[in-house]
Protein backbone atom coordinates (compact mmCIF):
# COMPACT_ATOMS: atom_id res chain seq x y z
CA UNK A 1 0.00 0.00 0.00
CA UNK A 2 1.24 3.49 -0.84
CA UNK A 3 0.33 6.38 1.46
CA UNK A 4 1.93 9.78 1.01
CA UNK A 5 1.28 13.50 1.24
CA UNK A 6 2.05 15.76 -1.73
CA UNK A 7 2.16 19.54 -1.28
CA UNK A 8 2.03 21.49 -4.56
CA UNK A 9 2.83 25.19 -4.77
CA UNK A 10 -0.79 25.81 -5.67
CA UNK A 11 -3.88 23.60 -5.68
CA UNK A 12 -7.21 24.00 -7.49
CA UNK A 13 -9.92 22.07 -5.67
CA UNK A 14 -12.58 22.48 -8.36
CA UNK A 15 -13.83 25.76 -6.95
CA UNK A 16 -10.93 27.80 -5.63
CA UNK A 17 -7.17 28.14 -5.97
CA UNK A 18 -5.24 27.54 -2.74
CA UNK A 19 -1.74 27.88 -1.35
CA UNK A 20 -0.39 25.77 1.48
CA UNK A 21 -2.61 22.72 1.03
CA UNK A 22 -1.56 19.14 0.42
CA UNK A 23 -3.27 15.99 -0.81
CA UNK A 24 -3.01 12.57 0.75
CA UNK A 25 -2.71 9.87 -1.90
CA UNK A 26 -3.50 6.29 -0.90
CA UNK A 27 -3.14 3.57 -3.52
CA UNK A 28 -3.59 5.90 -6.47
CA UNK A 29 -6.51 7.93 -5.15
CA UNK A 30 -6.76 11.21 -3.23
CA UNK A 31 -8.34 10.59 0.17
CA UNK A 32 -7.71 13.85 2.04
CA UNK A 33 -7.05 17.54 1.52
CA UNK A 34 -5.47 19.48 4.38
CA UNK A 35 -2.79 22.02 5.34
CA UNK A 36 0.54 20.59 4.27
CA UNK A 37 2.23 18.48 6.99
CA UNK A 38 5.97 18.98 7.56
CA UNK A 39 6.88 15.67 5.98
CA UNK A 40 4.90 16.27 2.77
CA UNK A 41 6.73 15.97 -0.53
CA UNK A 42 6.95 19.42 -2.11
CA UNK A 43 5.81 19.64 -5.72
CA UNK A 44 6.36 22.58 -8.05
CA UNK A 45 3.41 23.89 -10.04
CA UNK A 46 -0.36 23.85 -9.65
CA UNK A 47 -2.17 20.59 -8.94
CA UNK A 48 -5.66 20.40 -10.42
CA UNK A 49 -8.21 17.93 -11.74
CA UNK A 50 -7.63 17.24 -15.43
CA UNK A 51 -9.43 19.21 -18.12
CA UNK A 52 -12.92 18.39 -19.39
CA UNK A 53 -13.75 19.10 -23.05
CA UNK A 54 -17.30 18.86 -24.38
CA UNK A 55 -16.48 19.47 -28.06
CA UNK A 56 -13.82 17.18 -29.47
CA UNK A 57 -14.13 16.29 -33.15
CA UNK A 58 -10.90 14.34 -33.29
CA UNK A 59 -7.33 13.77 -32.21
CA UNK A 60 -4.40 11.46 -32.78
CA UNK A 61 -4.99 11.54 -36.53
CA UNK A 62 -8.59 10.35 -36.13
CA UNK A 63 -11.79 12.26 -36.86
CA UNK A 64 -14.96 10.84 -35.31
CA UNK A 65 -16.98 11.41 -38.51
CA UNK A 66 -14.46 9.37 -40.48
CA UNK A 67 -13.92 6.69 -37.83
CA UNK A 68 -17.17 6.40 -35.85
CA UNK A 69 -16.07 3.39 -33.81
CA UNK A 70 -15.12 2.57 -30.24
CA UNK A 71 -11.49 2.29 -31.34
CA UNK A 72 -11.67 5.71 -32.95
CA UNK A 73 -13.04 7.19 -29.73
CA UNK A 74 -10.27 5.54 -27.71
CA UNK A 75 -7.57 6.99 -29.99
CA UNK A 76 -9.09 10.47 -29.77
CA UNK A 77 -9.31 10.31 -25.97
CA UNK A 78 -5.74 9.09 -25.61
CA UNK A 79 -4.44 11.89 -27.83
CA UNK A 80 -6.08 14.54 -25.64
CA UNK A 81 -5.05 12.90 -22.37
CA UNK A 82 -1.43 13.50 -23.36
CA UNK A 83 -2.18 17.22 -23.10
CA UNK A 84 -4.01 17.12 -19.78
CA UNK A 85 -7.60 16.58 -20.94
CA UNK A 86 -8.85 13.54 -19.05
CA UNK A 87 -12.54 13.63 -20.00
CA UNK A 88 -13.97 14.34 -23.44
CA UNK A 89 -17.27 14.38 -25.25
CA UNK A 90 -16.52 13.04 -28.75
CA UNK A 91 -18.34 15.17 -31.30
CA UNK A 92 -19.94 14.06 -34.55
CA UNK A 93 -20.70 16.91 -36.94
CA UNK A 94 -23.19 17.22 -39.80
CA UNK A 95 -23.02 14.19 -42.08
CA UNK A 96 -25.11 11.44 -43.62
CA UNK A 97 -27.70 9.96 -41.24
CA UNK A 98 -25.83 6.64 -41.22
CA UNK A 99 -22.74 8.35 -39.83
CA UNK A 100 -24.70 9.66 -36.86
CA UNK A 101 -26.11 6.18 -36.25
CA UNK A 102 -22.61 4.70 -36.35
CA UNK A 103 -21.31 7.36 -33.96
CA UNK A 104 -24.21 6.57 -31.62
CA UNK A 105 -23.37 2.87 -31.76
CA UNK A 106 -19.75 3.70 -30.97
CA UNK A 107 -20.73 5.88 -28.01
CA UNK A 108 -22.88 3.08 -26.62
CA UNK A 109 -20.04 0.57 -26.87
CA UNK A 110 -17.66 3.10 -25.30
CA UNK A 111 -19.83 3.82 -22.26
CA UNK A 112 -17.42 1.90 -20.02
CA UNK A 113 -14.47 4.14 -20.98
CA UNK A 114 -13.85 6.52 -18.07
CA UNK A 115 -12.40 9.23 -20.34
CA UNK A 116 -15.69 9.49 -22.26
CA UNK A 117 -18.55 11.57 -20.83
CA UNK A 118 -21.07 11.17 -23.65
CA UNK A 119 -21.66 12.13 -27.27
CA UNK A 120 -21.99 15.62 -28.73
CA UNK A 121 -24.17 15.70 -31.84
CA UNK A 122 -23.28 18.96 -33.62
CA UNK A 123 -25.68 19.19 -36.53
CA UNK A 124 -27.12 18.36 -39.01
CA UNK A 125 -30.06 20.35 -37.65
CA UNK A 126 -28.47 23.74 -38.16
CA UNK A 127 -28.68 26.83 -40.36
CA UNK A 128 -27.46 26.70 -43.94
CA UNK A 129 -26.38 30.31 -43.60
CA UNK A 130 -24.30 29.62 -40.47
CA UNK A 131 -23.15 26.08 -41.23
CA UNK A 132 -19.44 26.99 -41.23
CA UNK A 133 -17.36 24.04 -42.41
CA UNK A 134 -20.34 21.66 -42.12
CA UNK A 135 -21.43 20.18 -45.44
CA UNK A 136 -24.63 21.93 -46.56
CA UNK A 137 -25.77 18.86 -48.48
CA UNK A 138 -26.52 17.10 -45.19
CA UNK A 139 -28.14 20.00 -43.31
CA UNK A 140 -31.79 19.30 -42.52
CA UNK A 141 -34.53 20.08 -40.03
CA UNK A 142 -34.74 18.00 -36.88
CA UNK A 143 -36.58 14.77 -37.59
CA UNK A 144 -37.79 11.58 -35.97
CA UNK A 145 -34.67 9.68 -37.01
CA UNK A 146 -32.46 11.89 -34.85
CA UNK A 147 -34.98 11.94 -32.01
CA UNK A 148 -34.98 8.15 -32.09
CA UNK A 149 -31.18 8.07 -32.07
CA UNK A 150 -31.07 10.38 -29.05
CA UNK A 151 -33.68 8.22 -27.33
CA UNK A 152 -31.61 5.10 -27.98
CA UNK A 153 -28.48 6.75 -26.58
CA UNK A 154 -30.29 7.84 -23.44
CA UNK A 155 -31.79 4.38 -22.95
CA UNK A 156 -28.23 3.05 -22.82
CA UNK A 157 -27.20 5.73 -20.31
CA UNK A 158 -25.15 7.84 -22.71
CA UNK A 159 -25.12 11.56 -21.93
CA UNK A 160 -26.08 13.51 -25.06
CA UNK A 161 -25.42 17.10 -26.01
CA UNK A 162 -27.07 18.11 -29.27
CA UNK A 163 -26.38 21.37 -31.08
CA UNK A 164 -29.39 22.70 -32.97
CA UNK A 165 -30.37 25.96 -34.59
CA UNK A 166 -33.75 27.29 -33.39
CA UNK A 167 -34.81 27.71 -37.01
CA UNK A 168 -34.17 23.98 -37.61
CA UNK A 169 -36.06 22.66 -34.59
CA UNK A 170 -39.43 23.66 -33.20
CA UNK A 171 -39.85 24.52 -29.49
CA UNK A 172 -41.85 21.32 -29.16
CA UNK A 173 -38.96 19.28 -30.56
CA UNK A 174 -36.50 21.03 -28.25
CA UNK A 175 -38.84 20.18 -25.39
CA UNK A 176 -38.92 16.56 -26.53
CA UNK A 177 -35.13 16.40 -26.54
CA UNK A 178 -34.92 17.80 -23.02
CA UNK A 179 -37.55 15.33 -21.84
CA UNK A 180 -35.28 12.58 -23.12
CA UNK A 181 -32.56 14.01 -20.91
CA UNK A 182 -30.47 15.52 -23.72
CA UNK A 183 -28.60 18.78 -23.26
CA UNK A 184 -29.82 21.06 -26.04
CA UNK A 185 -27.19 23.56 -27.14
CA UNK A 186 -27.96 26.47 -29.46
CA UNK A 187 -25.47 26.88 -32.27
CA UNK A 188 -24.79 27.26 -35.98
CA UNK A 189 -27.76 29.57 -36.12
CA UNK A 190 -28.92 32.69 -37.90
CA UNK A 191 -31.85 33.07 -35.51
CA UNK A 192 -33.13 36.30 -34.07
CA UNK A 193 -32.80 37.00 -30.37
CA UNK A 194 -36.50 36.25 -29.98
CA UNK A 195 -36.12 32.84 -31.61
CA UNK A 196 -33.17 32.02 -29.36
CA UNK A 197 -35.11 33.12 -26.29
CA UNK A 198 -37.99 30.85 -27.35
CA UNK A 199 -35.56 27.93 -27.67
CA UNK A 200 -34.22 28.61 -24.18
CA UNK A 201 -37.75 28.76 -22.81
CA UNK A 202 -38.42 25.41 -24.48
CA UNK A 203 -35.51 23.83 -22.64
CA UNK A 204 -32.18 24.66 -24.30
CA UNK A 205 -29.52 25.03 -21.60
CA UNK A 206 -26.34 25.45 -23.63
CA UNK A 207 -24.74 27.32 -26.49
CA UNK A 208 -22.12 26.02 -28.90
CA UNK A 209 -18.89 28.01 -29.47
CA UNK A 210 -20.20 31.51 -28.71
CA UNK A 211 -19.70 34.05 -31.53
CA UNK A 212 -18.74 31.42 -34.10
CA UNK A 213 -21.47 30.47 -36.61
CA UNK A 214 -24.05 32.71 -34.91
CA UNK A 215 -26.05 35.75 -35.94
CA UNK A 216 -24.04 38.65 -34.51
CA UNK A 217 -25.02 41.24 -31.94
CA UNK A 218 -25.80 44.74 -33.21
CA UNK A 219 -27.33 47.82 -31.61
CA UNK A 220 -30.87 47.13 -32.78
CA UNK A 221 -30.76 43.38 -33.28
CA UNK A 222 -29.12 41.38 -30.45
CA UNK A 223 -29.08 38.24 -32.60
CA UNK A 224 -28.09 34.86 -31.21
CA UNK A 225 -24.90 36.25 -29.66
CA UNK A 226 -26.69 38.96 -27.71
CA UNK A 227 -29.50 36.67 -26.58
CA UNK A 228 -27.06 34.04 -25.32
CA UNK A 229 -24.83 36.52 -23.50
CA UNK A 230 -27.90 37.94 -21.74
CA UNK A 231 -29.20 34.49 -20.81
CA UNK A 232 -28.30 32.00 -18.10
CA UNK A 233 -27.40 29.17 -20.48
CA UNK A 234 -23.88 27.81 -20.23
CA UNK A 235 -21.91 28.66 -23.33
CA UNK A 236 -18.82 27.05 -24.79
CA UNK A 237 -16.16 29.24 -26.36
CA UNK A 238 -12.99 28.52 -28.34
CA UNK A 239 -9.90 30.38 -27.12
CA UNK A 240 -7.19 29.83 -29.72
CA UNK A 241 -6.54 33.36 -30.97
CA UNK A 242 -8.23 32.58 -34.29
CA UNK A 243 -11.89 31.79 -33.73
CA UNK A 244 -12.70 34.67 -31.38
CA UNK A 245 -10.79 37.85 -30.68
CA UNK A 246 -9.44 37.87 -27.14
CA UNK A 247 -11.18 41.19 -26.47
CA UNK A 248 -14.54 39.69 -27.37
CA UNK A 249 -13.98 36.79 -24.99
CA UNK A 250 -13.18 39.27 -22.23
CA UNK A 251 -16.30 41.27 -23.07
CA UNK A 252 -18.53 38.19 -22.99
CA UNK A 253 -17.09 37.00 -19.68
CA UNK A 254 -17.80 40.38 -18.10
CA UNK A 255 -21.27 40.65 -19.60
CA UNK A 256 -22.77 37.33 -18.48
CA UNK A 257 -25.43 37.73 -15.78
CA UNK A 258 -23.85 35.21 -13.38
CA UNK A 259 -20.62 33.34 -12.75
CA UNK A 260 -19.76 29.98 -14.29
CA UNK A 261 -21.80 30.43 -17.46
CA UNK A 262 -18.80 30.22 -19.79
CA UNK A 263 -16.80 27.08 -20.46
CA UNK A 264 -13.80 26.35 -22.61
CA UNK A 265 -13.98 23.99 -25.57
CA UNK A 266 -11.25 23.04 -28.01
CA UNK A 267 -13.37 22.12 -31.06
CA UNK A 268 -10.25 20.07 -31.78
CA UNK A 269 -9.75 18.16 -34.97
CA UNK A 270 -7.60 15.15 -35.87
CA UNK A 271 -4.39 17.22 -35.91
CA UNK A 272 -4.17 17.44 -32.09
CA UNK A 273 -1.61 14.78 -31.31
CA UNK A 274 -1.62 13.75 -34.98
CA UNK A 275 -0.50 14.77 -38.50
CA UNK A 276 -0.94 18.36 -39.71
CA UNK A 277 -3.67 17.43 -42.19
CA UNK A 278 -6.76 15.25 -42.56
CA UNK A 279 -9.74 14.70 -44.84
CA UNK A 280 -13.21 16.05 -44.13
CA UNK A 281 -16.07 15.24 -46.49
CA UNK A 282 -13.50 13.87 -48.93
CA UNK A 283 -11.56 17.14 -49.10
CA UNK A 284 -8.27 18.05 -47.51
CA UNK A 285 -7.93 20.23 -44.42
CA UNK A 286 -4.46 21.44 -43.50
CA UNK A 287 -2.77 23.35 -40.70
CA UNK A 288 -1.51 26.79 -41.64
CA UNK A 289 -0.07 29.20 -39.04
CA UNK A 290 -2.07 27.55 -36.28
CA UNK A 291 -5.33 27.62 -38.27
CA UNK A 292 -7.06 24.65 -39.86
CA UNK A 293 -8.08 25.62 -43.39
CA UNK A 294 -10.52 23.69 -45.60
CA UNK A 295 -10.77 23.61 -49.37
CA UNK A 296 -12.90 26.79 -49.33
CA UNK A 297 -10.24 28.66 -47.37
CA UNK A 298 -12.37 28.77 -44.22
CA UNK A 299 -11.71 27.67 -40.67
CA UNK A 300 -12.44 23.96 -40.20
CA UNK A 301 -12.41 23.28 -36.49
CA UNK A 302 -9.44 24.09 -34.28
CA UNK A 303 -5.92 22.92 -33.61
CA UNK A 304 -5.75 23.68 -29.90
CA UNK A 305 -5.76 21.85 -26.57
CA UNK A 306 -7.56 22.79 -23.39
CA UNK A 307 -4.16 23.44 -21.81
CA UNK A 308 -3.38 26.01 -24.50
CA UNK A 309 -6.84 27.53 -24.09
CA UNK A 310 -6.33 27.94 -20.35
CA UNK A 311 -2.95 29.59 -20.91
CA UNK A 312 -4.43 32.00 -23.42
CA UNK A 313 -7.35 32.86 -21.14
CA UNK A 314 -4.86 33.91 -18.47
CA UNK A 315 -2.12 35.46 -20.56
CA UNK A 316 -4.14 37.19 -23.31
CA UNK A 317 -7.75 37.46 -22.20
CA UNK A 318 -6.98 38.57 -18.66
CA UNK A 319 -8.77 35.84 -16.72
CA UNK A 320 -7.39 34.70 -13.39
CA UNK A 321 -6.05 31.14 -13.26
CA UNK A 322 -8.97 30.24 -11.00
CA UNK A 323 -11.47 31.58 -13.56
CA UNK A 324 -9.73 29.75 -16.41
CA UNK A 325 -9.67 26.46 -14.53
CA UNK A 326 -13.34 26.74 -13.65
CA UNK A 327 -14.04 27.29 -17.36
CA UNK A 328 -11.99 24.25 -18.37
CA UNK A 329 -13.05 21.89 -15.58
CA UNK A 330 -15.82 22.97 -13.21
CA UNK A 331 -18.45 24.42 -15.53
CA UNK A 332 -18.33 21.73 -18.24
CA UNK A 333 -18.41 19.02 -15.57
CA UNK A 334 -21.51 20.59 -14.03
CA UNK A 335 -23.24 20.91 -17.40
CA UNK A 336 -23.03 17.18 -18.06
CA UNK A 337 -23.96 16.23 -14.49
CA UNK A 338 -20.49 15.09 -13.45
CA UNK A 339 -19.53 17.59 -10.76
CA UNK A 340 -17.28 14.97 -9.18
CA UNK A 341 -14.91 15.34 -12.15
CA UNK A 342 -13.96 18.75 -10.77
CA UNK A 343 -13.16 17.58 -7.23
CA UNK A 344 -9.77 16.72 -5.81
CA UNK A 345 -10.81 14.43 -2.95
CA UNK A 346 -11.86 11.05 -4.30
CA UNK A 347 -10.15 11.63 -7.62
CA UNK A 348 -7.84 9.04 -9.12
CA UNK A 349 -4.24 10.17 -9.34
CA UNK A 350 -4.25 9.46 -13.07
CA UNK A 351 -6.98 12.05 -13.59
CA UNK A 352 -5.02 14.88 -11.95
CA UNK A 353 -2.53 17.14 -13.70
CA UNK A 354 0.23 19.54 -12.73
CA UNK A 355 0.56 22.89 -14.50
CA UNK A 356 3.82 24.84 -14.48
CA UNK A 357 3.83 28.38 -13.08
CA UNK A 358 4.13 29.92 -16.55
CA UNK A 359 1.36 27.59 -17.89
CA UNK A 360 3.66 26.31 -20.63
CA UNK A 361 3.90 22.74 -19.36
CA UNK A 362 1.20 20.28 -18.32
CA UNK A 363 2.12 16.92 -16.83
CA UNK A 364 0.20 13.97 -15.50
CA UNK A 365 0.23 14.01 -11.70
CA UNK A 366 1.37 10.38 -11.58
CA UNK A 367 4.43 11.21 -13.68
CA UNK A 368 5.22 14.34 -11.68
CA UNK A 369 4.88 12.36 -8.43
CA UNK A 370 7.19 9.59 -9.64
CA UNK A 371 9.85 12.14 -10.57
CA UNK A 372 9.44 13.92 -7.23
CA UNK A 373 9.76 10.75 -5.17
CA UNK A 374 12.83 9.65 -7.11
CA UNK A 375 14.42 13.06 -6.54
CA UNK A 376 13.59 13.08 -2.82
CA UNK A 377 14.95 9.55 -2.43
CA UNK A 378 18.21 10.54 -4.12
CA UNK A 379 18.62 13.46 -1.74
Amino acid sequence: MTDLWIAPEQLFDGQNLHNGLAVRVVDGRVTDLAPAPKDAHRLKGCLTPGYVDLQVNGGGGVLLNSTPTRQGIEIIAEAHRRFGTVAIMPTVITDEPDVLDQAADAAITAIDLEDIVGLHIEGPHISQVRRGTHNGAFVRALDDRTLNTVSRLRQHGVTVMITVAPEAATPAQIGALTELGAIVSIGHTNATAEEVEAAIKAGATGATHLFNAMSPMTGRAPGAVGAIINSHVRSGIICDGHHVDDRMIRLAMRARPAEDLMFLVSDAMATVGGPDHFDLYGQGVHLEDGRLINAEGNLAGAHVTQAEGVARLVQHVGATLQEALRMAITTPSALVGLAERARIVGQRSRDLIVISADLSDTRAFVDATAELLAKDAAE
